[in-house]
């Protein structure tokens, strides 16, 4: 005969006490983030409602847990999580106090809405734009005269902490801050058109665009229109430089207009940075500075697709290399090119 005690009574009472003494766990009130106005999200988030719907409905399929247990984040809180990050650049304990989330939460959410907007980069960036060249060149032109201007290109510093020692050495720029050297190429309406986000910030901006794709693509002929560039860069039959000396006259009216027409791309970059205050001081790995840096300027482009309001820009980006690298071979044909831009038009 079986017996009727298949447990210790002592051990049932103790499972008992232990259910009825067990500690509630309690979930902190998440924030519902469109409940907020316009001008709040903005603040906060660079971002308004409408915006962040949209950023959740093309992210959320890659941001998404593939879970139903617990009290697992939304979509839409992991995207806001980050995007307080962006737009903010804090500690990271700081943004999961604001948010309501641990510092590793804060951590994974960014990691994982970095990822999923490196994704989209080819979708938001396309060199020369999504318009027609024609399009490109005629806003180039209403700017100061300037014509075939197909897009303007700049370096700009992003500062990140010391990486390893063994590496630290390559990350030291001019200033000797630790950096990255991001190459920006954009059109008249702000679009960032080119991103080159991986060089440490002791490569010469020349450097970066000579051994970029894009630059064996102009080589090749493949575009119809000419670059703007400063002095750092070399004068090529398809990327244009200022006169150092200009003399009186067309060589003067020439620079002017080349200054007028690049300072696009300053103003670029100052909106860039002036958006996504992170970018002012990255606290992670060198390659993980590359993905942020990345995903600002996918932020960018929809931002200003949809016509976001841009914040007050700072004082102008002066990252410029002062002295020029030497002339490669092919300069002579870039100045020819520029003195039959200059006597023609100018």
């Amino acid at each position: 005969m079986a017996c009727p005690f298949l447990e210790e009574p002592v051990d049932v009472e103790a499972q008992i006490l232990r259910r009825n003494l067990r500690r509630e766990r309690i979930i902190r009130p998440r924030l519902d983030v469109l409940s907020f106005p316009d001008e709040y999200l903005f603040e906060r988030f660079r971002f308004s409602a409408t915006s962040i719907i949209y950023l959740n409905n093309i992210l959320s399929p890659h941001i998404s847990h593939m879970t139903h247990r617990g009290h697992a984040l939304s979509s839409e809180q992991i995207l806001c999580i980050a995007l307080h990050f962006f737009a903010n650049g804090s500690f990271l304990y700081n943004i999961g106090d604001a948010e309501h989330a641990s510092k590793a939460t804060v951590c994974r959410a960014v990691r994982n809405v970095t990822l999923a907007l490196k994704r989209l980069l080819y979708m938001f960036l396309v060199f020369p734009g999504h318009r027609p060249t024609r399009l490109l060149k005629e806003e180039f032109h209403r700017i100061a005269g300037f014509p075939g201007v197909i897009g303007c290109i700049d370096g700009t510093q992003i500062p990140i902490i010391a990486p390893s020692m063994n590496e630290g050495r390559d990350y030291v720029n001019r200033r000797s801050v630790h950096s990255i050297n991001v190459q920006i190429i954009c059109d008249a309406a702000h679009m960032i058109n080119n991103v080159e986000a991986k060089w440490p910030g002791s490569v010469h901006d020349s450097r970066v665009f000579r051994e970029s794709t894009l630059s064996a693509r102009f080589a090749r002929g493949e575009f119809d229109g000419y670059l703007l560039g400063d002095r750092g860069y070399p004068c090529q039959r398809y990327l244009l430089t200022p006169y150092p000396d200009p003399e009186p006259g067309p060589q003067q009216h020439y620079n002017l207009a080349h200054c007028r027409t690049r300072a696009r791309v300053e103003m670029s970059i100052g909106m860039l940075k002036a958006r996504f205050q992170c970018l002012r001081r990255l606290r992670v790995t060198p390659e993980r500075a590359c993905d942020i840096i990345v995903a600002c300027v996918v932020l960018h482009n929809i931002a200003t697709i949809r016509r976001e309001h841009c914040p007050t820009l700072p004082p102008n980006d002066i990252d410029n290399n002062p002295d020029p690298p030497p002339p490669p071979a092919d300069a002579r044909d870039g100045r020819a090119v520029r003195d039959m831009i200059c006597i023609n038009h100018f």
